[in-house]
C-alpha cells in the first residue's frame, strides 16, 4: 500500500508525496487582486515540502466574493497576479493547484477578524447576494438573497467557465470547484436552501443540475490531460444523514461520468443547525464510502494534522490525498516534520538546499 510519501499520480500531473495545502482563504485581496502577502504565503507553503498547494477560494465574479478581501479571477488584471503565484509554487517543487468558486448567500461578510458576519446594507462595502432561494443562512448570516433567474444561473455558469480559463492561461495544473461549505453550488443540493420549484430544484436530481452544468461548462475550458476536481459536502450532520449522503454519492458518480478526477469529500455547512462530530480524521469513513460507490479518488481535510493520523489514512486506502491546513499556517514546513515523525526521508528530499543543509547537518550532529 502507498504512504504518505508516496508519489500520486493523476492525469499527467504527479504530486511528490501525497500531501495537500488546502484552499484557505486570506482575506488580503484588494479588488480580487493578489499582492506581496500572498506571494510570500503560497511560496513560503510549496517550499515546505508539500506536493500540492491550493489557493485559496477565488472567486468567479465581484458578488461571488466572500468578503471584500477575497481573490477574484474575474478579469486579466487578477490572472496576471496569479499567474507569477503560480509559477512560484511550481518553481518551489510543488504542483500549483487553485480553488475557483461563488459564495452566493454567504458572501458581502466582514473579515472573520472584523465580525465574520453579513456587512449591513448601508455599508458602501456591501453587495447583494445571490442563491437558489430567497432564504437567508441564518445565525451571523441573516441576510436574505436575491433568488437567481435562470438568466443569473445562466452567468454563473459562464463565469465558472471564464475563471477556469484565465486559471488554464495562469498556468495552474489542478482545478478544485468550490462545491461546498454552503457557498452557492452547494446551496443548490441542499434542502435547507434550495425551496425552487423549477429544474433547478425539489428532488435531488434537479438539485444537482447546477452543479453538474457547472462542471460541463468547466470541462470544456480546462485541460483533458490536467486533474479537474471538486470539494462538495456530501453530509451536513442534520439528522438526515443518511439522505444526504446518498444523494451525494449518485451525484459524484454523475461527476465521476463528466470527467471529475477527484473528490475532496467535506461537510456541506448549509444550516447553523448541525452537529458535527468533529475529531481526528472524522470524514476519513465516509470518504471510503465515497470513493467504494462512487469509483472516485478522494482527499479529505478535518483532523487529519498529524502525521501518523495522516499516514494511516493512506496505508488503509480511505484517502488518496490528505489535506493538511491549519497545521501549514502554525508550520509551513510540516511536511519535513512529518518525515521526521515519521522516520521517513531526510531534510533535503523534501526542503531546499539551503534549508536541507542546516537541517541534515543537525540530524547528524545529534
Amino acid at each position: 500500500m502507498p504512504g504518505l510519501f508516496s508519489p500520486f499520480e493523476l492525469k499527467d500531473v504527479t504530486l511528490r508525496n501525497r500531501i495537500a495545502v488546502p484552499p484557505m482563504c486570506q482575506y488580503s485581496a484588494v479588488d480580487g487582486v493578489s499582492n506581496d502577502w500572498h506571494r510570500v504565503h503560497y511560496n513560503s507553503l510549496a517550499r515546505g515540502g508539500a506536493g500540492l498547494v491550493i489557493v485559496e477560494a477565488t472567486a468567479v465574479s465581484p458578488e461571488g466574493r466572500i468578503t471584500p478581501g477575497c481573490l477574484g479571477l474575474w478579469n486579466d488584471e487578477q490572472a496576471e497576479k496569479l499567474a507569477q503565484i503560480a509559477r512560484e509554487i511550481k518553481a518551489a517543487g510543488a504542483i500549483p493547484g487553485i480553488q475557483i468558486g461563488h459564495a452566493g448567500r454567504k458572501a458581502s461578510a466582514n473579515l472573520p477578524w472584523e465580525g465574520d458576519d453579513h456587512i449591513v446594507k448601508t455599508d458602501p462595502r456591501s453587495w447583494e447576494t445571490l442563491s437558489p432561494s430567497a432564504v437567508a443562512f441564518g445565525s451571523n448570516l441573516p441576510q436574505v438573497p436575491q433568488e437567481m433567474t435562470l438568466a443569473d444561473i445562466a452567468r454563473v455558469r459562464n463565469d465558472f467557465a471564464d475563471a477556469t480559463r484565465r486559471a488554464r492561461e495562469a498556468g495552474f495544473e489542478w482545478l478544485e470547484l468550490h462545491f461546498a461549505h454552503g457557498y452557492l453550488a452547494q446551496s443548490f443540493f441542499s434542502v435547507h436552501a434550495n425551496q425552487r420549484q423549477d429544474q433547478y430544484g425539489g428532488n435531488a436530481e434537479n438539485r444537482g443540475r447546477f452543479l453538474l452544468e457547472t462542471l460541463d461548462a468547466v470541462r470544456h475550458q480546462w485541460p483533458e490531460n490536467l486533474p479537474l476536481t471538486a470539494r462538495f459536502g456530501v453530509i451536513e450532520y442534520d439528522g438526515r444523514d443518511e439522505e444526504t449522503l446518498s444523494e451525494a454519492i449518485d451525484l459524484t458518480k454523475k461527476f465521476r461520468a463528466n470527467g471529475l478526477d477527484l473528490l475532496s469529500v467535506s461537510v456541506g455547512f448549509s444550516t447553523p443547525d448541525s452537529n458535527i462530530p468533529w475529531g481526528p480524521a472524522f470524514l476519513a469513513p465516509v470518504a471510503v464510502r465515497v470513493k467504494r460507490e462512487a469509483n472516485i479518488a478522494v482527499a479529505s481535510a478535518w483532523g487529519i494534522d498529524a502525521p501518523l493520523i495522516a499516514n494511516q489514512t493512506i496505508e488503509k486506502g480511505e484517502l488518496d490525498l490528505v489535506m493538511v491546513g491549519k497545521a501549514h499556517l502554525a508550520n509551513p514546513n510540516w511536511t519535513y516534520q512529518a518525515a521526521r515523525d515519521l522516520k521517513k526521508e531526510q531534510a533535503s528530499w523534501v526542503l531546499p538546499a539551503p534549508y536541507a543543509h542546516w537541517l541534515d547537518r543537525y540530524r547528524v550532529s545529534q
